[in-house]
């Protein structure tokens, strides 16, 4: 197992990178090549700390999550209706995932494919920022079923690893008329229930590969992953309010030639 270093390391990058529609599969591969931590353990080790990059956002949107549970009567998204949006959400690619998660594994974890899908990432976001659409939702109680399954469908691209959570379903809401401080937002709340799921699925396959003494490392990395998604979350939001997302298209176009570098 790799050592408290190395897990401090990848749990601030995967903090850093869950969020952002930058890729953390592409930035994960590039740092546990130079830090030479790969194979199976490495692969169920990023699936732990992003546990923690998910908590991170129940923490900073605890009061959206727990009006889901809690209805308030002057809030829209709040209550079974807020659920049943996030469940719009979540099925396309949860079904779709269940269907071709071996295949996923066996032939998309490539460097080709994960570098193809940095740069096609990074050109959907050029274009769709210069698309100017009227903006017909601002605020999470403006969701309708309809841009929740909407955004749920794009999301389904983030399947293909490289191409990012975040990018597709911020991208996906944008196209579908949300404003982005609200496409980035539903896309970090919209998470939780997909990334628990394909996590917990991960995890209950290959937890037998760790041993007692792995848990402490790994608890290390969950904690940076934590604090690092949290400060994340909260930077990019104030930042999508003031500027557009083409500079981090021209990060990921910078980073697709090292994914090919250090994975093959």
């Amino acid at each position: 197992m790799t050592n408290y270093i190395t897990a401090t390391i990848l749990g601030i990058i995967e903090g850093l990178t869950e969020f952002l529609p930058v890729s953390s599969t592409g930035h994960l591969i590039i740092s546990g090549h130079l830090l030479g931590f790969t194979g199976p353990k490495a692969d169920v080790f990023e699936v732990v700390i992003q546990l923690g990059a998910i908590l991170a956002v129940v923490v900073l949107y605890w009061p959206t999550f727990k009006g889901l549970l809690r209805p308030d009567p002057q809030k829209s998204f709040t209550g079974l209706r807020g659920i049943y949006l996030l469940i719009l959400t979540s099925i396309p690619a949860s079904v779709l995932g269940l269907l071709v998660h071996k295949q996923i594994k066996a032939y998309l974890f490539t460097p080709h494919t994960v570098a193809w899908a940095l740069a096609v990432g990074a050109m959907a976001i050029i274009v769709v920022e210069k698309i100017s659409t009227k903006k017909v939702y601002v605020s999470l109680d403006e969701m309708s079923p309809r841009l929740a399954l909407g955004i749920g469908c794009f999301q389904c691209l983030a399947l293909w690893p490289g191409f990012s959570r975040s990018a597709a379903t911020i991208l996906g809401g944008m196209l579908l008329g949300a404003d982005r401080k609200l496409a980035a937002e539903y896309s970090f709340i919209a998470a939780v229930p997909i990334m628990i799921a394909a996590t917990g699925f991960d995890l209950l396959s290959s937890w037998s590969l760790f041993q007692m003494n792995d848990l402490l490392v790994l608890g290390v990395g969950f904690l940076f992953a934590f604090l690092s998604a949290w400060a994340a979350v909260k930077v990019f939001i104030q930042l999508v309010q003031k500027i557009s997302l083409r500079p981090f298209a021209y990060y990921r176009l910078a980073i697709a030639p090292l994914i090919l570098y250090f994975w093959s």
